[in-house]
C-alpha cells in the first residue's frame, strides 16, 4: 500500500472508525447499508465521510439490496462498499455470487459476531469463517482478510480495495466485535493516495467502468469476455469456471499474508486469526519471559479488553518454553506454502479459536506430520493468554 507519507496522522480511533477512515482513504466513494450490530459505527461514520468526500450514502432497505447497490456503482465507476454483521452477510451470499461471476470489485466487510440466525448481538465469534470462503452458490476464488487490531481495520481495508482492483472480484474484510468495538492510537492517512496501477488485472470482462465505453453485458450466468451467454457450451463453460476460481487460487503467493513471532527456534506454535491473535501473543510472550511490549506494539491489550478480563495476572517464569506464534492475515485463500515454512521445525500446533473448531482444519490438512491441537471456544468470549498458556503447557507435560 503506497501512501503520501507528507500527510501521516496519529488518532485514537474505534475499530469499525478505522475502517471507514480508511474506505475514504481507499478511494471508496459509494457505501450502501443497512445497521446491524456489531458493525453500525461503520455505517454511521461513512454516513457523514462520503458526502465530505463528495461521495454518496445510502441506508438500503435490507443487506440484499446494500450488496446489489454496491455492484451497480462500481460498474457505474464508483469504488464501493457495505458492511454488515452474520444475519446480514448470510443474505447477501447471492449478491456476492454475481460479484464473483461477474468480475466486480467490491468491498464487504463482515464484523462477526455469535450465530445462528440472530445469534449474539453484541458478542464476538469467528463463526463465519467458512461462509466466507463458500458461503455463495457454485465454484468462485475470494480473498478474505483477517484484522487483529485497529490498525490492521484501517489498513486492511485500504488493502481490500487494492486487491479487490487487481483481481476483480469481491474482497471480504472477516472481522469480529473484539476488533470493531476497541480503541487504539494508529497512524491514518488524509491526503491524496498515490497509487501505482497493478502491473496485471485478472478479469474476463473489461477492466473500465460500465459507463465509460466498455462494450459488454453484465451477465450473471455463464458467459465470455463480452457478456454472452455460454451456459450451452461446455469447454467454455468449465474455462470460465476456472478463471475466475484460479486467478485467485494461483496467486496465493501475490495475495497471502502470514506474520511470525518467536518461530526462528520453537518447538511449539500457535496459530490464530483475527482478534484471538491478541492473546495468543500475550502467552507466547508469557512462555518465552518477554517482558517488553515494543515487540508488537499494535498488538496491545488495551484497556477495553482488560474491563472485560482478558488479562490476567501470571506471575510464574516459563521463559524456557520455546513458542511462537504463526498469525494469518489472509485467511482466502489458504496460505498453505507460507503455514508449512513457518511451522517447519515445530512438533506442535495449538489453534485458538472464538468457533466449533473450524479453521484448524485447514491447518491439519496442510500440517498432516504435526500434532494440530484445536482450541474451540464458543459463547462470545475471547481465550485468555492464561487459558492459552494452560493449553501450551499442557502440550509440553509442564505443570504450572
Amino acid at each position: 500500500m503506497e501512501r503520501d507519507s507528507n500527510t501521516k496522522t496519529q488518532v485514537v480511533l474505534q475499530g469499525n472508525e478505522a475502517c471507514a477512515k480508511g474506505a475514504v482513504y481507499a478511494g471508496c466513494r459509494f457505501f450502501a447499508g443497512y445497521p446491524i450490530t456489531p458493525s453500525t459505527e461503520i455505517i454511521e461514520m461513512l454516513s457523514g465521510e462520503m458526502q465530505k468526500a463528495g461521495g454518496a450514502f445510502i441506508q438500503m432497505e435490507d443487506e440484499i439490496g446494500s450488496a446489489c447497490a454496491i455492484i451497480g456503482a462500481r460498474w457505474g465507476g464508483s469504488k464501493a462498499m457495505t458492511a454488515t454483521s452474520g444475519p446480514g452477510y448470510t443474505l447477501m451470499q447471492e449478491a456476492i455470487g454475481f460479484a464473483a461471476v461477474t468480475e466486480t470489485p467490491i468491498v464487504i466487510v463482515n464484523v462477526q459476531r455469535g450465530g445462528p440466525s440472530t445469534g449474539q448481538p453484541t458478542l464476538s465469534s469467528q463463526q463465519d469463517i467458512y461462509q466466507a470462503r463458500y458461503g455463495s452458490h457454485g465454484d468462485y476464488g475470494i480473498i478474505v482478510l483477517a484484522p487483529s487490531s485497529v490498525q490492521e481495520m484501517y489498513d486492511f481495508t485500504v488493502k481490500a480495495f487494492d486487491l479487490a482492483e487487481q483481481f476483480r472480484g469481491p474482497v471480504i474484510l472477516l472481522a469480529d466485535e473484539v476488533v470493531g468495538h476497541m480503541r487504539e492510537k494508529i497512524e491514518i492517512f488524509s491526503g491524496d493516495r498515490r497509487v501505482s496501477s497493478p502491473k496485471k488485472k485478472y478479469a474476463i470482462s473489461p477492466s473500465t467502468d460500465f459507463f465509460k465505453g466498455a462494450n459488454t453485458l453484465v451477465e450473471g450466468q455463464l458467459h465470455d469476455e463480452m457478456g454472452r451467454r455460454i451456459g450451452h457450451m461446455a469447454d467454455k463453460s468449465g474455462a470460465f469456471i476456472e478463471k475466475i476460481t484460479r486467478k485467485i487460487e494461483d496467486n496465493v503467493d501475490m495475495i497471502a499474508d502470514v506474520t511470525t513471532y518467536c518461530m526462528e527456534d520453537a518447538d511449539v506454535a500457535i496459530v490464530a486469526w483475527g482478534s484471538v491473535a491478541r492473546p495468543s501473543l500475550n502467552a507466547v510472550k508469557k512462555a518465552r519471559g518477554i517482558k517488553d511490549d515494543r515487540i508488537l506494539p499494535k498488538f496491545r491489550v488495551v484497556r477495553d479488553l482488560v474491563k472485560r478480563g482478558v488479562r490476567e495476572t501470571m506471575h510464574t517464569d516459563y521463559s524456557h518454553l520455546k513458542v511462537g506464534l504463526i498469525k494469518i492475515n489472509t485467511v482466502w485463500p489458504f496460505p498453505e506454502e507460507l503455514l508449512q515454512q513457518a511451522a517447519e521445525n515445530v512438533d506442535t500446533v495449538i489453534v485458538p479459536e472464538m468457533n466449533i473448531g473450524k479453521y484448524c482444519r485447514e491447518i491439519q490438512r496442510a500440517l498432516p506430520d504435526k500434532k494440530v491441537v484445536p482450541l474451540p471456544k464458543c459463547g462470545g468470549n475471547i481465550h485468555t493468554p492464561k487459558e492459552l498458556l494452560d493449553k501450551i503447557l499442557e502440550e509440553v507435560g509442564v505443570d504450572e
